[in-house]
């Protein structure tokens, strides 16, 4: 039986490196299905002038390119906030079997709230979902964040 390890910790890590570049500090990890770590990022939108440029997408690009495929069979996500539609959608295409997020985001989430993209017919593919993982941690940083620039 093996036993479960959370790789939150480097995504919150990611996070905190996406918020000192003036980022939105979300961070997200990639993990094989031997467990060991494919990819990691950090938002990136502002600094790649690139509206896509999520810590979820830019992570799952790197897994696709370190796994030679554009599916990741088998590879976990984690995440430090509940993803946007746009990321839900790429994470039902490329087939990731686990999805760990930390905190909720009901103004903008798709995964427990907003469109729940995971529920619709259209989604071909429906990860395993498991959030809460190091939510307050997550929250605080984007509180702070946030309350920074107001």
């Amino acid at each position: 039986m093996s036993r479960f390890t959370s790789h939150m910790d480097t995504a919150l890590s990611e996070a905190r490196a996406a918020a000192a570049r003036g980022e939105v500090p979300v961070g997200a990890v990639v993990v094989g299905p031997d467990g060991a770590e494919l990819a990691r990022a950090g938002n990136r939108t502002r600094e790649l002038n690139d509206p896509t440029a999520h810590a979820e997408i830019l992570a799952i690009r790197a897994a696709c390119t370190a796994m030679g495929s554009e599916r990741l069979v088998g590879c976990d996500l984690y995440v430090t906030l509940e993803p946007c539609p746009m990321c839900a959608s790429a994470i039902s295409q490329t087939r990731i079997a686990r999805l760990y997020y930390g905190a909720a985001d009901p103004k903008s989430g798709g995964v427990a709230h907003g469109p729940r993209v995971f529920t619709h017919p259209q989604s071909h593919h429906v990860p395993e979902v498991y959030d809460g993982l190091a939510a307050h941690e997550a929250e605080t940083l984007l509180k702070t964040f946030f309350a920074a620039r107001r």
